[in-house]
């Protein structure tokens, strides 16, 4: 690293014409910059550049290492450039990670005006349920529901989304309608894991509480899974609002015990760091977060 500070020193006198102006341009007294450049020579083993009273000319050697000397300082600029604009301006590719259930208009209504605004900013996205390593597969930014464990990371809490028990029309026409906490234990459950057993906690009327432990029939470690076979007539599930509410408009799915409630789901942002972020990376924290408090 002395060597390089030393060739950019070296490329900087010759680029002023004289040690006072290198001096004066990289905020350094001039018997600092000599020093450089007799280092710099003796390391070398060669002389660098002649010096008269008048003026500093340089020898065979010293054009040819000046040549490689200023593109290596025009490449640490353009890196140092690069930077600044990662840090200023959204561009770059931007790896976010996702439910594989969360509404895309969601994530569309957010990110889409962000693309338009800055063209030299692209998009990946990757629709995972389980949990990923964000450092090994170079996510920026990844939504997570529920409780965030791993203290490595920085989770952002956003909001949390109400969860409805929910079922079709075709199965509750077979079953008979729900009534009571106690009839869930009789229905056929649909889980979102793949044990056998799901434990469920409900706040009713006046601030009764039931805590149920209910069978899977199917389970699915896959959120849309569990849709699917609720939408097909299969059973009773668990589903966030804001996933469902056009379902439920729709009159395809149904709200079962609407007067006792699940317990809501918490939605993070979540990163591999607090500071120093990209400003793609603190954009899309802006954008996602109103969508998601939006929805």
């Amino acid at each position: 690293m002395d060597q390089l500070k030393r060739m950019a020193v070296f490329a900087s006198v010759v680029d002023k014409g004289s040690m006072v102006g290198a001096a004066e341009a990289l905020g350094m007294t001039a018997s600092a910059v000599s020093q450089q450049i007799r280092k710099l020579e003796q390391s070398t083993q060669v002389s660098l550049l002649h010096r008269t009273t008048r003026r500093l000319t340089l020898t065979e050697a010293g054009a040819q290492l000046y040549q490689s000397c200023r593109q290596i300082v025009d490449l640490a600029e353009q890196a140092e450039q690069r930077l600044a604009e990662l840090r200023d301006a959204p561009v770059g590719e931007l790896r976010i990670a996702a439910p594989v259930g969360l509404p895309g208009r969601i994530l569309s209504g957010a990110l889409a005006p962000l693309l338009r605004a800055h063209p030299g900013l692209s998009l990946r996205l990757f629709f995972h349920d389980e949990v990923i390593d964000m450092v090994e597969q170079r996510i920026d930014l990844a939504i997570r529901v529920g409780r965030q464990e791993d203290s490595s990371l920085v989770a952002r809490h956003v909001v949390d989304w109400r969860m409805l028990l929910c079922a079709a029309p075709a199965y509750l026409a077979r079953s008979g309608w729900i009534e009571t906490p106690a009839q869930l234990q009789t229905v056929d459950w649909i889980g979102l894991n793949t044990e056998r057993a799901q434990y469920l906690q409900l706040l009713g009327p006046d601030g009764a509480q039931e805590r149920l432990r209910l069978e899977s029939r199917i389970a699915c470690n896959n959120i849309l899974s569990v849709r699917q076979f609720t939408l097909a007539g299969m059973g009773v599930s668990l589903q966030p609002e804001p996933e469902i509410r056009e379902l439920l408009a729709s009159g395809e799915l149904l709200a079962v015990l609407p007067d006792w409630q699940p317990e809501t789901i918490g939605l993070h942002l979540v990163t591999a760091r607090r500071d120093a972020q990209p400003a793609k990376v603190r954009y899309a924290i802006e954008a996602l977060r109103r969508a998601l408090q939006g929805s």
